[in-house]
């Protein structure tokens, strides 16, 4: 017996369906010393580089610059970003923005982002927000750059004991110069 062949859509109706009402619930919370150990675990598994034990100690005093990410209650990614000052200019960075692989594509990236958005458009007075991506890492890249943000420089040697060791520089600029 030969199998019906699909045609026109990629998926089946029920997926369809599956995927427009089941989708997960996203919410994002505070970072605190009750669950610092979670962001490290996360942060060891989603990036190629390791975090200092004064990384940690920042982020449990960042407030609203730090966050978790939970879908449906289960930790599965964080935020977190500092106040930089460059030529009397604020600049928001992030220093990690990254969720588990298996739940990429789901928005909880675009949550967390949108976050730190909403935060540097209330706070006011920032020039821009920037962050460094892996060379190669073409799904972040295209990423940011939905959000408009575009890559500004390329700094050799910017990772230590990783390869490719060069970052892009991105940034999104919010005030006109």
């Amino acid at each position: 017996m030969r199998k019906p062949q699909r045609q026109g859509k990629l998926h089946p109706p029920q997926d369809d369906l599956l995927s427009s009402c089941c989708r997960g619930r996203i919410e994002l919370g505070d970072v605190t010393p009750h669950n610092i150990k979670q962001l490290k675990l996360l942060n060891q598994v989603v990036f190629p580089v390791s975090y200092n034990d004064k990384f940690y100690k920042d982020v449990l005093e960042a407030g609203e610059l730090a966050k978790l990410a939970y879908y449906n209650d289960m930790v599965v990614g964080g935020v977190c970003c500092r106040v930089d000052i460059l030529d009397g200019q604020r600049r928001l960075y992030i220093m990690t923005l990254g969720c588990l692989a298996p739940y990429r594509r789901l928005g909880i990236g675009t949550k967390m982002l949108e976050h730190v958005l909403n935060y540097v458009e209330k706070e006011g007075n920032f020039h821009s927000i920037f962050l460094h991506v892996q060379v190669n890492n073409d799904g972040a890249l295209d990423f940011y750059k939905k959000f408009g943000f575009g890559v500004v420089e390329t700094k050799q040697h910017y990772y230590k004991r990783i390869e490719p060791a060069d970052a892009h520089v991105l940034q999104k600029t919010l005030v006109k110069s």
